[in-house]
């Protein structure tokens, strides 16, 4: 090991690298580890300092170091030793990382929150176009109004201001829903990660209020405009009608239908079970014998449990359905003339379809609902008036007694 050598400065010692240098040319020179000795309580003590570079940078600051300790035992004024200057800087070096980082936290952005908040959404929401949906309201309509704006810093009146913007630009009530929901969810996570502690201002009490609508399609189809339709989807493409006749007679969502595997296919018991829907319960469905009858034709002889019943044609998920079932709508004029989106048929006016059939069959309201998934009988109440007209025709009968 290196001698140690005494240093310009008293008290002060150091020994030689014989690996390390620091500087260049004539001024490079081995690295020195440094060791300052004192007089405290009566007694000698040496304590290290380290290598120059680490914790000392250079001799003159190892000596301002020691001459500022030699100074706390002279006016008896602590840190007296270099292990207590240590945990005072340490102490005093994590004082201020937490109040920098409480600062930060104070002053982050509803971006920089979003930023977390997206990367969660991608990873925990069951399809891309939910998060992608949220990126682009957030691009379009946030960002621009409260994107660099300090969370602590958002009031109601910014988020009214969004709502204004978007229905000047005519954007439907359901799209200003959804973004003030997707601000909402947005300061949740904030909250739940501790990354703010103000209020919500698009919460329950935030004093925002939603634009009212009645975004629900009612729209459905006669018996004789089923019958039509299969019969036009057969024509142009089987897998399109096999999934419309699954829909129709099951009540059974698009993304459903995409999702089901042979797994989830019980046709001894004529059942199929559908998890994780729209209301994250798993849900059963009864197969007619038509709907049995498709499956039993498209089962392959090799089916496996998890192989897709209504794959595309790489034996992939369908993400949407076909332009077959468009054209086929177009084709036999189901639009004709309709302007409202709600009464415009699209496949999801299938299930709507399934839902009044059974309700115009007599089903009870509370059945359909359980049938259908509905997570509230709300939901379900649209068909009510279905249930009327049928009663008014039972009732009426007795004029021809």
């Amino acid at each position: 090991m290196a001698e140690w050598k005494k240093s310009q400065y008293k008290g002060l010692r150091y020994r030689e690298s014989s690996t390390e240098f620091v500087g260049v040319g004539r001024s490079k020179r081995p690295r020195r580890y440094y060791m300052m000795t004192f007089k405290f309580e009566g007694k000698v003590v040496s304590e290290s300092l380290g290598w120059e570079g680490e914790y000392i940078r250079n001799e003159d600051h190892a000596q301002r170091i020691n001459q500022q300790l030699q100074n706390n035992r002279k006016d008896l004024t602590p840190p007296f030793t270099l292990a207590e200057y240590r945990q005072q800087n340490d102490e005093a070096l994590q004082t201020a990382k937490k109040e920098a980082q409480a600062e930060a936290i104070r002053n982050i952005s509803f971006s920089e929150v979003f930023s977390g908040y997206l990367a969660h959404s991608r990873n925990n929401k069951r399809s891309a176009k939910s998060w992608q949906r949220e990126e682009a309201l957030f691009r379009l309509w946030i960002e621009p109004a409260i994107g660099n704006r300090p969370m602590r810093e958002i009031k109601p009146l910014h988020l009214e201001k969004i709502k204004k913007d978007m229905g000047k630009a005519g954007r439907s009530p359901r799209s200003i829903q959804y973004c003030l929901a997707v601000i909402r969810q947005v300061f949740n996570y904030a909250l739940n990660n501790d990354l703010i502690s103000c209020k919500n201002p698009a919460g329950s009490t935030g004093g925002v209020k939603r634009p009212t609508l009645d975004n629900r399609r009612t729209r459905f189809l006669t018996r004789e405009e089923t019958t039509a339709l299969l019969a036009e989807l057969a024509r142009r493409s089987t897998e399109v009608h096999d999934m419309a006749l699954f829909s129709l007679q099951t009540g059974a969502r698009a993304g459903e239908v995409f999702s089901l595997t042979w797994g989830d296919i019980d046709l001894f018991h004529g059942t199929a079970l559908l998890r994780d829907t729209k209301s994250n319960k798993n849900r059963p469905l009864f197969l007619t014998d038509e709907v049995k009858n498709m499956l039993a034709r498209r089962r392959p002889a090799d089916a496996k449990a998890t192989m897709l019943v209504f794959p595309d044609r790489n034996g992939n998920k369908v993400v949407q359905i076909s332009d077959s079932f468009n054209r086929a709508i177009d084709k036999l004029k189901l639009n004709e003339g309709i302007t409202e989106r709600r009464d415009r048929v699209t496949f999801h006016t299938l299930r709507h379809t399934y839902a009044s059939q059974l309700v115009q069959a007599g089903v009870d309201i509370y059945h359909v609902k359980e049938l259908l998934g509905h997570s509230t009988i709300t939901l379900t109440e649209r068909y009510s008036h279905l249930s009327e007209s049928a009663l008014k025709q039972a009732a009426m009968k007795i004029q021809n007694e």
